[in-house]
């Protein structure tokens, strides 16, 4: 919207932007409470775990609608956050969606991939596939990097912390 004299004016809503964040927080903080309810996890918990499994859930959502009602808060006073002031950063660049597109694509794959072909291979699917989408076009490197980051990321959480990835095929070969 302009005025008489060629100035532009921000509506209410792009001015109070941040209520949108503070509005997420807050759903978020809800459902994390609903959750909790109904799967009934408030109940006592036993000799080794004295306040039960609800306890953290819990707190979180109070947490998340705390930080909600103060962020709200202090947007309605006047607070907001500044913008990006990066030396090479362009406000005015449209984001490119062609590089989003590509992410989600292959994040997705990843997702669809995993109890397929186990984490070692969706796990190279996936960092490759990022460095691909984020512009490196040195395809046998980007392979072997994502290859070794896959697998020994599939063995620290496999072997080290006892977290259970899918091996997928390669479960004889490594497992």
């Amino acid at each position: 919207m302009t005025t008489g004299t060629g100035e532009t004016t921000r509506s209410w809503w792009s001015e109070h932007a941040e209520l949108g964040v503070a509005a997420l927080l807050g759903a978020v903080g809800v459902l994390v409470a609903v959750d909790t309810v109904a799967e009934g996890t408030l109940t006592a918990g036993s000799d080794s775990d004295p306040i039960g499994p609800g306890v953290v859930p819990l707190v979180l959502s109070a947490a998340l609608l705390v930080l909600a009602a103060l962020l709200t808060l202090d947007v309605l006073r006047g607070g907001h956050g500044e913008a990006e002031a990066g030396e090479d950063v362009d406000l005015d660049t449209p984001m490119d969606l062609r590089t989003v597109g590509m992410l989600v694509g292959v994040l997705i794959a990843t997702a669809a991939l995993i109890p397929v072909l186990g984490w070692p291979i969706a796990g190279t699917v996936l960092f490759a596939g990022a460095a691909y989408a984020l512009g490196s076009r040195r395809l046998e490197i980007d392979l072997a990097v994502a290859a070794t980051v896959s697998l020994v990321t599939w063995a620290v959480f496999d072997g080290l912390l006892g977290v259970d990835l899918p091996g997928g095929p390669l479960m004889g070969v490594f497992g």
